[in-house]
């Protein structure tokens, strides 16, 4: 199969079409941050920065840390923007430019997402670090693509009863973590959490400033959710994206999240920054401690 230009758009130089970039600009080892801001923040800790390129929200550093090569992107913020970065970081490493074909030989790609989130239950601090186990899609990301064989639909089916889901709302959707990669960051310093991707920050998190929601207490729901003795844990806007894709990319993900905010007890982080930091230390540590 050989894709047309209109589906694999590639750059003038013949990077491709968002991302900016070309097959030699990317590792194997990717972190994925929303702010590009943040990029600079995790690549100053590097050894040594052999790239740096951008293109709208997507900004992309690659260096080297002790003996691993390791990208770190920005992807900005939702899972349509998850959309393009997980297809085209694919095609950058599965995907022959030159012939617009797919390669034989596939690549894998260790993905590892460090985002801010906020807990929805009482019992998880600020400043405190989760690693989401589970993540339930409440976007419709995933229903574009031939998924159902990765979702769990005996969760997503419980989760629909418990909450009353509203039928005109995206179906959710719930996927895992790759466990394999998870394992390399578990530690005392790490919570397993089952999180909520969520459409929005305001009215589909629950916040509400001059506009009425349509369901004032869906963040309750959500929070007394239980199946098996998993409960949801955190809010935030990427994760389902990055599992789902990922996993049909057979590309290896996890989710790794700085808590900021304890939404039932109205508390935010005193120290964001530090927090997202320490965390950014953490995660460098684990993926290069056998390096």
């Amino acid at each position: 199969m050989k894709f047309g230009s209109s589906e694999l758009i590639l750059n003038a130089d013949h990077s491709v079409y968002h991302l900016n970039l070309l097959p030699q600009d990317l590792a194997d080892t990717v972190i994925t941050v929303g702010d590009p801001d943040r990029v600079k923040q995790v690549s100053q800790y590097f050894d040594s920065i052999e790239l740096k390129k951008g293109k709208r929200e997507f900004l992309t550093h690659t260096g080297w840390l002790k003996n691993k090569r390791i990208s770190v992107i920005s992807t900005g913020i939702g899972t349509d923007n998850i959309d393009i970065v997980l297809n085209e970081l694919d095609a950058l490493v599965n995907i022959n430019f030159e012939t617009r074909t797919i390669k034989k030989d596939k690549t894998r790609l260790d993905i590892i997402r460090i985002g801010t989130s906020g807990s929805i239950q009482p019992n998880i601090p600020v400043d405190s670090f989760l690693l989401s186990e589970f993540a339930i899609g409440l976007d419709s990301l995933l229903h574009f693509y031939d998924s159902t064989h990765i979702q769990h639909p005996e969760i997503q089916q419980a989760f629909l009863k418990h909450t009353n889901w509203l039928k005109d709302k995206s179906n959710p959707y719930v996927v895992a973590y790759d466990k394999s990669l998870g394992d390399l960051f578990i530690s005392d310093r790490i919570q397993l959490g089952f999180t909520a991707t969520n459409v929005g920050f305001y009215g589909p998190q629950g916040r509400s400033l001059r506009l009425k929601l349509e369901d004032e207490s869906m963040n309750s729901k959500l929070a007394s959710f239980n199946y098996n003795n998993k409960r949801i844990t955190n809010l935030e806007m990427e994760t389902s994206g990055i599992y789902g894709l990922s996993k049909l990319l057979e590309h290896r993900a996890v989710s790794l999240n700085c808590i900021l905010a304890n939404r039932p007890n109205g508390e935010f982080s005193k120290r964001p920054d530090l927090a997202i930091d320490e965390l950014i230390k953490y995660a460098l540590n684990r993926i290069t401690q056998d390096s």
